[in-house]
């Protein structure tokens, strides 16, 4: 259905899709057969929605995003307070969102479920409401991520897990398939197991990241100092943490430290233990 619309020759629309006259659509589109754009819906230049994509409510991408065949984007909340409030979903640039991906609206008048750019979330993973995700994220097969969630930029998640309400999990952070996921994950931290336990940083992808070379590897060091200092000494993380600020930290392990110092707060859902720990 897109009688009516002023359409850009360089956007592609198949004569089997639904696309309201409402919608705006950015040169390059392509639109394929099955698809379902609704009338709030905003898409960005060369981006490629593929066959039997749903696209409704507020929802905005960029530009160069693909969605996947069956993905579900923009749809109601999945929220029993939800009232019918005009939310929206916001997704950036460069996004790859793989077959059966859903990302749903926020729940409260004002609000937004938000995914940043150039991010991998293959086939089957759910984001619930109000959910707010970083750039450059790779998140595996079939996690499901429960309303409020924050996840920062760089972190990878392995497939087949649940990611609790308000969780947060931060930058560079690895989480191992399967992990049972119902406390923060610390940046920079390699997280696995039922329940999830702190194993150790994920030295792999610090590394690979580059960090491991900056201030001539003072930075790497110092994270290793202060992650021995949080979770392995005999001190509770709190004390640990007053310990830590008795040195100037460079940008990795100030990080880190603002990030459990607001997690342990009484707005979060504190951070997971090391395997063994406190």
């Amino acid at each position: 259905m897109t009688e009516g619309m002023h359409v850009d020759p360089s956007i592609e629309i198949h004569p089997n899709a639904v696309v309201d006259p409402k919608a705006e659509l950015a040169a390059g589109v392509v639109i394929g057969p099955g698809a379902v754009i609704g009338p709030d819906v905003v898409i960005g230049a060369n981006t490629w929605i593929g066959p039997n994509a749903v696209l409704e409510g507020r929802l905005t991408l960029g530009r160069d995003n693909k969605v996947f065949p069956g993905a579900c984007l923009g749809l109601e909340p999945q929220d029993l307070k939800y009232r019918g409030a005009d939310t929206e979903v916001v997704i950036g640039d460069g996004n790859t969102l793989r077959e059966c991906v859903t990302i749903n609206r926020a729940t409260e008048e004002g609000e937004r479920t938000v995914v940043g750019n150039n991010n991998l979330l293959m086939a089957y993973c759910h984001l619930g409401h109000n959910c707010e995700l970083g750039n450059n994220i790779v998140m595996s097969n079939g996690i499901q991520v429960a309303g409020h969630v924050v996840i920062e930029d760089r972190a990878v998640v392995g497939g087949c897990l649940g990611v609790h309400q308000f969780v947060h999990i931060g930058g560079m952070a690895m989480v191992g398939g399967m992990t049972r996921v119902d406390r923060d994950v610390p940046p920079y931290c390699l997280v696995e197991g039922h329940p999830g336990r702190v194993r150790g940083l994920n030295k792999v992808g610090l590394r690979r990241s580059g960090l491991a070379s900056r201030h001539d590897g003072a930075e790497f060091k110092q994270l290793q100092e202060i992650w021995t200092l949080l979770y392995r000494s005999d001190l509770v993380i709190a004390e640990g943490l007053k310990q830590a600020r008795q040195q100037t930290l460079l940008p990795a392990a100030e990080h880190l430290c603002q990030f459990l110092e607001a997690s342990i707060g009484p707005r979060r859902r504190g951070p997971l233990p090391a395997l063994g720990g406190r």
